[in-house]
C-alpha cells in the first residue's frame, strides 16, 4: 500500500489558502560559461537525478469518505515538461526584473492534482547568466523521506557525475475500492492510522471554528468602525501577492566582526537583521516607543534523539531570540544576540556550522524547507521567522555551469507578512526576504537597511574604534575592598 500522509503534513494542506501558499522557493543564479547550460540541459539533468527523490514523481490521492488520510501515489501522467518551465527577461535582464518575476511566480499556489513542485529556467540575465527558480510544497520535503531536489542537482566539479539510467515507470493508481479497503485494514491492524484519522478530523473542526470566530470578529469590527489592533509593525492579514527582495553581502565582513567582538557568524547575521529592522522602522516614521524588540524564531540544528530524525544527520528545533531593535549601538545589539544564543550553545546539542556545510549536496535548500516546517508549528509564539543555513564555501555546478548566487525565498504564514532566509555560500552571505506586497510596499528599503546595518557593524569593528566591554569589570575601589 502507498505511504499515507501524516497529520502534520495534512495540516499544511488544510491551512493553505490563496493568501498563504505553503511552498518554499529558491533563486539560484548560474554563469553558463562554456558549458552550454540551457533549458534542455536542465531537463536532462533533472531526468538523470530525479530517481534520488522519487516523491517528486508522486501526487496525493484522497481516500473516499475521508476514512483515512490521503496517500502518495505515482503520477501515471507525469510530465517533466510541465514541472520544468522556461521563462526569460528582456535582455539584459536586471536583478530587479528577476525579483519581480519571482514575486509573481511564488504568489501562485501549486497544482494539487500533480506532484507538488515546479522549476523555472529564466534566461536573459545580464552578463549572459541564467537563473533557476524552484518551488516545492512543504508537504513534499520533510528531510526524512524526501530531501529537496536542489540537493541532488549540483556537483562539486564542472564535470557532472555519471548516474545510472533510470527505468522508472508509474505504478497503477489504486482504485477507490482499493483505497477504502486499505483504509479499513490500516485502521484495524495499525492503531496509529485510526488515531491519525481522528486527529485530522479534530484539527479540521478546530480550524473551521477558528476561521468562523475570526470572520465574526472582522464583521463586528466593521460594524462598530473599530480597526483590529496590530501587535507589531510586522503583523497583519496577508494579500495574495508577494514581494521578494535579495541582498548579497561578503562573508569576510561577518568574520571580521566576529573576530573583533566575539560570538559567531550566526550572531553577526542576526545582529545585522536587527539593525536593518531598526533602520527600516525609523524610515517609516514608526514610533519606537513601546517597540523594544521583535521576537524571532530561528530554527537551529541540534542532536536530540527525542526529535524527529532527519536524513541530514541532525534534527531541527525552534530557538527564540528577541532582536533588540530599540538599542542604538550596533555592538551592544550584537552582544545581546550573542548572549541569547549562549544557553543553546551550553546545552551541547548544537551542531557546528562547518559540519552542516559539509553535508553531501547543496543541503541549505533542504534545511530551509525543514526550518519553515518548524516555524509553522510555532507561529503563534513569534513575530518573525528567520532561517539561517551555512552552505559550502567552494563553488558548485549544474551541468557544468557555476552557481554564483543562492537566495532562499521562505513562505509567509498567516498573520506574518515578513520572513527572512539566509544562506552562506562560497564566500558570500545571501539574504532572501519575502514580504506581503500590500502590507510591506517598502520591502526593498528593508534590504537597503540590512546592508547599511552590516556597514555599521563593520565601522564599529575598525582598528581605531573603541570597543564596548564584554561583561562587567570590577572598579578599582571594589578591588581594594576585596
Amino acid at each position: 500500500m502507498s505511504e499515507r500522509l501524516r497529520p502534520r503534513d495534512l495540516a499544511f494542506l488544510a491551512e493553505e489558502t490563496a493568501q498563504t501558499p505553503m511552498h518554499n522557493a529558491t533563486i539560484e543564479i548560474f554563469d553558463p560559461g562554456e558549458s552550454g547550460f540551457d533549458h534542455e540541459r536542465l531537463m536532462e539533468l533533472i531526468q538523470d537525478r530525479i530517481s534520488f527523490v522519487p516523491r517528486y514523481r508522486q501526487r496525493l490521492q484522497s481516500v473516499p469518505g475521508q476514512l483515512a488520510n490521503p496517500v502518495w501515489v505515482d503520477d501515471d501522467q507525469f510530465d517533466l515538461g510541465y514541472h520544468v518551465r522556461r521563462s526569460a527577461l528582456p535582455r539584459p535582464g536586471s536583478l530587479d526584473q528577476l525579483r519581480e518575476l519571482v514575486s509573481r511566480i511564488v504568489s501562485r499556489p501549486l497544482d494539487r492534482s500533480r506532484p507538488l513542485w515546479e522549476v523555472y529556467f529564466v534566461e536573459g540575465l545580464s552578463e549572459g547568466r541564467v537563473a533557476l527558480l524552484s518551488k516545492t510544497h512543504q508537504v513534499l520535503v520533510d528531510g526524512v523521506q524526501t530531501v529537496d531536489l536542489g540537493q541532488v542537482l549540483l556537483d562539486t566539479s564542472p564535470t557532472p557525475k555519471t548516474m545510472e539510467s533510470d527505468d522508472w515507470y508509474a505504478r497503477r493508481a489504486p482504485s477507490p475500492f482499493t483505497l477504502l479497503a486499505g483504509a479499513v485494514k490500516d485502521s484495524l491492524t495499525e492503531p496509529d492510522t485510526l488515531v491519525d484519522t481522528v486527529r485530522t478530523r479534530t484539527d479540521a473542526a478546530w480550524r473551521t471554528a477558528g476561521a468562523a470566530t475570526a470572520n465574526a470578529r472582522r464583521v463586528a469590527n466593521a460594524l462598530t468602525g473599530r480597526r483590529p489592533v496590530k501587535e507589531s509593525p510586522i503583523s497583519g492579514a496577508l494579500s495574495q501577492q508577494r514581494r521578494v527582495v535579495t541582498v548579497d553581502t561578503p562573508l569576510a565582513d561577518y568574520r571580521t566582526i566576529r573576530a573583533v567582538h566575539g560570538g559567531t557568524v550566526n550572531d553577526v547575521i542576526l545582529a545585522t537583521i536587527a539593525g536593518g529592522l531598526r533602520g527600516w522602522l525609523m524610515t517609516r516614521a514608526e514610533s519606537m516607543a513601546g517597540i523594544r524588540q521583535i521576537r524571532a524564531v530561528v530554527p537551529v540544528s541540534v542532536i536530540d534523539a527525542e526529535l524527529e530524525a532527519t536524513s541530514l544527520g541532525s534534527q531541527i528545533a525552534a530557538h527564540f531570540v528577541d532582536l533588540p531593535i530599540l538599542e542604538a549601538s550596533p555592538v551592544i545589539r550584537l552582544h545581546q544576540v550573542s548572549y541569547s544564543f549562549q544557553a543553546h550553545k551550553e546545552t551541547g546539542r548544537g551542531v557546528a556550522a562547518n559540519r552542516l556545510a559539509g553535508i553531501a549536496g547543496f543541503a541549505p535548500t533542504t534545511f530551509h524547507a525543514i526550518g519553515s516546517r518548524v516555524a509553522a508549528d510555532e507561529r503563534r509564539s513569534y513575530q518573525l521567522n528567520i532561517t539561517n543555513v551555512p552552505g559550502p564555501q567552494s563553488p558548485l555546478y549544474a551541468a557544468g555551469a557555476e552557481m554564483v548566487s543562492s537566495y532562499p525565498v521562505p513562505p509567509l504564514l498567516p498573520g506574518h507578512p515578513l520572513a527572512i532566509g539566509v544562506t552562506s555560500y562560497n564566500g558570500r552571505v545571501f539574504y532572501g526576504i519575502t514580504a506581503d506586497r500590500d502590507q510591506m510596499p517598502d520591502a526593498d528599503l528593508l534590504g537597503t537597511c540590512i546592508t547599511e546595518s552590516l556597514d555599521e557593524l563593520m565601522d564599529a569593528s575598525s582598528a581605531t574604534r573603541p570597543r564596548a566591554p564584554r561583561g562587567r569589570k570590577r572598579s578599582p575601589r571594589s578591588a581594594k575592598k576585596s
